[in-house]
């Protein structure tokens, strides 16, 4: 770790102590439920547009091979629409490609900037996965920002059920000797009533 940390430094141009520091910053002590995700695309938009970009340059290299590309982005744990408004819809006139926001770094800006800089287009969608509860109970209003979802399974078992996957064995084979849960709703093919409802509610 050390070495790597003064690798860091010297290709930024830094002091080791200010990367040390950066790290001790990002310390979270639950992960799961922290700077991740969207979130993590908005406290830094600047990743989410390093990442649109890269995929929208892939696109049009493929393109110009004569393949087409099927490019879907999919933004990942959105609890909100406003959280998925901020990495999909910032201010841009598609024609000139006028940006007007200062967030105007995220997907669909991203897109027209490549756009215009490959004077080339490629056809693409922006949706998002479905693996937060409250993201399921407003799918009719995500729906109008999305374009299609995706249900993340695990993350919304884990969070439906509020147990953690990583240490759920400490009680699950306790729970199922004594007939509270029938299976494990991390290993069962079929997903539990509630969360099926859930997604139902969500696609509906």
């Amino acid at each position: 770790m050390k070495d790597v940390c003064q690798m860091m430094a010297n290709e930024l141009g830094i002091d080791v102590a200010a990367v040390h520091d950066k790290i001790n910053k990002l310390h979270e002590t639950n992960p799961m439920l922290g700077l991740r995700g969207c979130r993590l695309g908005i406290v830094h938009p600047e990743i989410s547009e390093m990442q649109a970009r890269a995929i929208f340059e892939a696109a049009l290299n493929v393109k110009e091979k004569g393949v087409k590309p099927v490019v879907d982005i999919m933004v990942p744990l959105v609890g909100s629409v406003t959280e998925l408004e901020n990495q999909v819809t910032h201010a841009c006139i598609l024609s000139e490609v006028l940006l007007t926001s200062v967030q105007a770094k995220l997907i669909r800006s991203t897109a027209e900037l490549v756009f215009s800089e490959r004077g080339s287009r490629v056809d693409y969608k922006v949706g998002t996965m479905i693996e937060i509860p409250r993201a399921a109970l407003l799918a009719g209003e995500v729906a109008k920002v999305a374009e299609f979802f995706s249900f993340g399974t695990n993350d919304l078992t884990q969070m439906t059920f509020g147990f953690s996957r990583d240490d759920v064995g400490s009680f699950l084979p306790t729970y199922l000797s004594s007939g509270i849960i029938v299976s494990d709703p991390f290993q069962v093919d079929s997903l539990d009533p509630v969360i099926l409802q859930v997604m139902v509610r969500a696609g509906a």
